[in-house]
């Protein structure tokens, strides 16, 4: 079934990466790696390839890199998948690019659907103050994070101490580790595909530079009150770093300056941050 089966691999960031990982492993057929365009990035502007294209270079698969959703159809034309597998793609995709194999999309989204569905599932669980989290692989329809479910798998931890690096790794390997073991099930015919419950359902948005701004009056209530404020500036550093980056400004002789605040913790129910990064200076513990 590994052999006959042509795959097609969609994804961007790190996060996909141990999808792409363990198919390769277990020696499925990919007949290609889709990944965007590469970008300017830094203060440099250098031209950087996403995550995936990196890792695919790696394994010496076919990379595509379609500029929008015409040359996304006859990227898929061309290769004629009979299954495509998603993670972190960020892509509503046509209903004519959905036909095309045999077997669907399946997309590894991380949260236990139809709760947050959208671009930031993880980081939306963690300031919502949620205990539990984990993955689900559903087939892609027109619409948002909506299509039947095939498996869920929940994280055998609470989740209310991880900063959302370690927890979107956590979950990308429990994806991975999901989608291996469902496919073979899936293409045999084991699995009947479920509806979603649309009166659950929950949506996330995506987060700009000023969600993540922590206003300085804000931050000293929390520090020196703690409650609430505490709790909520607390849940926002752990999920908005390190992008779009939690931070305050605060008065200096130099006029106002960015004060990045990396990490922090709740002690005797107050916020105590342990570690900022001032504009101009190097992260650093406190």
């Amino acid at each position: 079934m590994k052999n006959n089966l042509k795959i097609i691999f969609l994804g961007n960031p790190d996060f996909a990466l141990p999808a792409l990982e363990a198919l390769v492993k277990e020696k499925y057929q990919i007949v290609g790696v889709v990944t965007a365009p590469d970008k300017p990035t830094g203060r440099k502007q250098i031209l950087t390839p996403p995550p995936v294209k990196v890792l695919a270079q790696k394994h010496g698969l076919a990379i595509y890199q379609p500029k929008d959703k015409t040359e996304l159809l006859e990227i898929i034309k061309k290769l004629q998948p009979d299954l495509a597998v998603v993670t972190a793609f960020g892509m509503i995709f046509p209903k004519e690019v959905l036909n095309i194999p045999k077997y669907g999309f399946i997309n590894v989204h991380p949260s236990l659907l139809p709760r947050w569905r959208g671009p930031t599932p993880i980081q939306t669980a963690i300031l919502n103050g949620d205990e539990e989290t984990g993955v689900s692989l559903f087939l892609i329809d027109e619409e948002m994070d909506h299509g039947p479910i095939l498996a869920k798998r929940e994280l055998e931890f609470p989740i209310s101490n991880f900063q959302f690096p370690i927890l979107s790794q956590k979950l990308a390997e429990l994806g991975a580790d999901l989608l291996i073991e469902t496919l073979p099930k899936y293409i045999n015919g084991e699995i009947k595909p479920q509806a979603q419950d649309e009166s659950q359902a929950t949506y996330t948005k995506k987060f700009s530079t000023q969600d993540a701004y922590i206003e300085p009056k804000d931050l000293e209530i929390a520090q020196e009150k703690g409650g609430d404020k505490a709790i909520e500036i607390e849940r926002k550093i752990r999920a908005l770093n390190p992008e779009p980056g939690t931070f305050t400004l605060s008065l200096s002789k130099g006029g106002l300056k960015r004060t990045k605040l990396l990490e922090a913790k709740i002690i005797d129910g107050k916020l105590k941050i342990t570690k900022i990064q001032v504009e101009g200076g190097k992260p650093k513990e406190i």
